[in-house]
């Protein structure tokens, strides 16, 4: 065997006909890999047995109407036992492959720009991020979760071993973590765009970026490590099998392999960009570049290339045309540079890289540990001492070409510069970017500078179709409560009248939830005979009890202090009274008039701390047909109108009797008919302001929340709104993080069991987000009973 700190080129395969940019290990075959490429084609290599130990083409796969960014492996499943390919392109799209053919399987829609990262999970779950800001979670062909939080392109994902944790790296310099749907922390320390991400273990991940560093990260927070050692971006990293060891490739054509925390190999490539890298299975790299070509590297002798392909590889590189304004080689004087003499001098450390002047010209060497020598690595152009009398300078530099360019007619002209040796791809999104132009022009602009820089070359061609967006910069596309009390409504007990205190002496005969206990949720339901008595509730859970004594009495005190434009007259007292007692009556002869209904209303507008007897009353008139008909959906702007309202109420800053009787209340807008439509379609919003109360320590307030989750889960059970059931699943485990309260925490539980119940594609999602391992606690449970036996029940339904 070499040297275990030497790596050798193994093979060069071509195939694809432009930059690769992406590559992953497969399942199947053994020893396989798959690439994709701006060429828009995906491609599977299997090792072959000739005597070049090179890797064949075993398929092709098309799809992509523009180029393809990204690629991961979906692990084998029964109904795939080969796994499948996913990859992301330039189209928005996602295509998701077998081995059976060259088109799609099928195709998964939702990015609004290019989808340039990919990850697979557990359970066939997939997480793409995207020039749109977002990533996404995608299960059995749908979309999930969109994960929104960042400012500008996300162009690293990767799913973590614990269920349900997720990272996103951002062109903001951040790195975001994601449990079940929502971020649970900001990880900032990068100082450019974050290209990669990579996990090292449960606790651990790494990041590259743009800024050249490499950072080591424990999921909790800290930055415990930063690696130093390429010049230029960094684009892919690939951890070893023994959770440790890595490599990383970037800009600075490179492959540089990282063991015991210091870079102990470098390898150069004779490209500029050194795109993508995967570890295969017998610890071999392959690494992609903007040459269009894959170059398998190993440390095992028998793998290693033949003399002749080495010295070819070696030529190859010395070959190479460096351009000093790269800043990979730094400052370069051709006045100050040694002679030949300087390559007597052996190197301290691989990779290490000398300058040395040959007559006229400057050439670069690199010294290799392994074979104790110079190797040459190209010769250098565009230094200080080569520049021609047709440059020319702009903004303190000098160029090959200054452009003008009109993008809107009768508009200021703008400047765009541009050297032979740039890759033109990267100026255009340069100037793009500098000047705050529409990505949509790219193509226009780059085309323009290869349309009028024809026959302009120096030295060796540059590498052709680079990415265009790698460019310094980032790229941003389109511009408590702890008395006792078990969840009781807090109006039914004698004393004063205290939002959320206070406990009922029981429940109404005949109405009472068999599974909740007396004075827990009531519901119309009768007491189911079977073996699973909790699970699925389709019903509606309500807040029933009141004293409409205490709540008038509460309202004509807060009356006589209120400011002088709110205080209320007797008549509209009266007109309240009457119909707080017709709704709490089901035999009222009395029904709710148009008028009552506009008044409380009107009074629900009161000054917040003020306001809480008013949202006691609407809470219980929306239970009544004719006030849910009036509020929820009479007038289409008027439902819209009372979700706003409640929603304003439930800012976690807010009062916490506010948030919890604006809880209350959309729960009881389930009761009617027009108030589930209108909950169902503004379902986005008010789950998500529901979710943000999570953090308030206020039992009232989680049991308020619990059940508002139960009865979205119940409308939904039998529904195929897949994206509705995962904000559902989001939002319970979010809570299940926070809620001591045992009410709430079995609530939480029925309308997890009411989500997957019967619902294969929920039951995945699930799983794949980490429920089994968060609720597997409460299965011991025995105070109260009920939330050790529904959790059981849960996860039964989840095996």
């Amino acid at each position: 065997m070499a040297s275990p700190n030497s790596y050798k080129l193994s093979c060069s395969i071509p195939g694809h006909e432009m930059d690769v940019r992406g590559l992953a290990a497969a399942f199947f075959p053994d020893g396989a890999f798959t690439s994709v490429s701006r060429d828009r084609t995906g491609r599977v290599w299997v090792p072959n047995s000739s005597p070049d130990r090179g890797f064949t083409e075993m398929h092709c796969m098309t799809g992509h109407e523009n180029f393809v960014s990204c690629v991961c492996i979906i692990a084998p499943s029964d109904t795939y036992p080969r796994g499948l390919i996913a990859t992301g392109g330039n189209d928005h799209n996602i295509c998701v492959f077998t081995l059976d053919q060259p088109q799609p399987l099928f195709t998964l829609k939702g990015h609004k720009n290019t989808v340039c990262a990919l990850s697979s999970g557990k359970f066939g779950t997939l997480l793409s991020g995207s020039w749109d800001t977002t990533a996404k979670v995608w299960l059995n062909e749908k979309c999930m979760m969109t994960l929104q939080g960042h400012t500008a392109a996300v162009w690293a994902v990767v799913i973590l071993p614990e269920q349900g944790l997720m990272l996103s790296g951002s062109a903001d310099k951040t790195i975001k973590l994601w449990k079940a749907g929502r971020c649970e922390k900001t990880f900032t320390g990068h100082e450019d765009c974050v290209r990669g991400l990579v996990v090292v273990s449960d606790l651990e991940f790494l990041s590259c970026s743009n800024d050249a560093t490499i950072r080591r990260w424990l999921v909790t927070g800290e930055c415990v490590q930063v690696y130093y050692s390429h010049t230029n971006y960094i684009y892919s990293l690939a951890v070893f099998p023994n959770g440790q060891d890595f490599v990383s490739t970037g800009e600075d054509r490179t492959l540089r392999i990282w063991k015991q925390g210091d870079c102990q190999q470098t390898i150069r490539l004779p490209a500029q960009s050194v795109w993508c890298c995967c570890i295969l299975p017998n610890g071999d790299i392959a690494v992609g570049a903007s040459d269009g070509l894959i170059r398998v590297f190993t440390e095992v002798e028998d793998r290693i290339a033949s003399p002749q392909d080495l010295q070819a590889f070696e030529d190859e590189l010395s070959k190479t045309t460096i351009d000093p304004k790269t800043g990979d080689l730094g400052d370069i004087k051709m006045e100050d540079l040694p002679g030949r003499e300087h390559l007597e001098e052996p190197g301290n450390r691989d990779g290490q890289t000398r300058l040395i002047k040959e007559g006229q010209n400057v050439e670069a060497y690199q010294w290799s540990v392994a074979d104790s020598r110079w190797m040459k690595i190209g010769d250098v152009v565009g230094g200080s001492n080569q520049q021609t009398s047709k440059k020319v300078n702009y903004e303190g530099k000098e160029y090959d070409f200054v452009f003008t360019i009109d993008i809107n007619e009768g508009g200021p002209s703008m400047k765009l510069p541009y050297n032979v040796t740039d890759d033109p791809w990267l100026t255009a999104h340069n100037f793009l970017q500098k000047n705050e132009l529409s990505p949509m022009f790219l193509d226009q602009v780059a085309n323009f500078i290869i349309e009028n820089t024809k026959g302009h070359t120096l030295g060796a061609a540059a590498p052709s179709a680079a990415d265009p967006f790698t460019g310094s910069g980032r790229y941003i596309p389109g511009a408590a409560d702890n008395r006792a009390g078990f969840g009781a409504d807090p109006f039914t007990g004698t004393g004063r009248y205290i939002p959320g205190s206070g406990t009922p002496t029981g429940a109404p005969v005949g109405v009472a939830d068999p599974f909740t206990g007396e004075g827990a949720y009531s519901s119309a339901a009768s007491r189911q005979t079977s073996t699973n008595i909790y699970f699925p509730k389709t019903d509606g859970v309500t807040f029933e009890q009141a004293n409409a004594t205490q709540i008038m009495a509460k309202l004509k005190e807060l009356n006589g202090g209120a400011p002088g434009e709110y205080r209320l007259s007797e008549e509209v007292l009266e007109s309240l009274e009457k119909l707080l007692v017709s709704v709490c009556n089901p035999c009222a002869t009395e029904q709710p008039t148009t008028e009552q209904i506009s008044l409380l209303w009107k009074t629900s507008h009161w000054p917040e701390d003020i306001v809480f007897p008013v949202l006691d009353i609407l809470r219980l008139a929306v239970r009544h047909p004719q006030v849910n008909d009036s509020l929820c959906g009479g007038d289409a702007d008027d439902g819209v109108a009372l979700c706003n309202h409640l929603l304003s109420l439930m800012k976690p800053q807010g009062r916490p009797a506010n948030q919890m009787l604006a809880l209350r209340t959309l729960c009881n807008c389930f009761s009617g008919w027009r108030g589930r439509a209108l909950l169902l379609a503004q379902r986005e919003a008010v789950l998500s302001h529901a979710a943000d109360l999570c953090s308030v320590c206020n039992k009232n307030i989680h049991i308020a929340l619990a059940t508002l989750v139960l009865n979205y889960a119940g409308s939904l059970h039998g529904q195929p709104d897949l994206e509705a059931k995962a904000q559902c699943l989001s939002v319970a485990s979010a809570a299940l993080e926070s809620v001591q309260d045992k009410e709430a925490v079995f609530r939480l539980l029925v309308a997890l069991g009411t989500t997957v119940a019967s619902d294969q594609t929920a039951q995945d999602l699930a799983k794949s987000l980490g429920v089994m391992s968060q609720i597997a606690k409460y299965t011991s449970v025995t105070d109260p009973a009920k939330v050790g036996e529904c959790c059981q029940l849960v996860l039964k339904e989840l095996q």
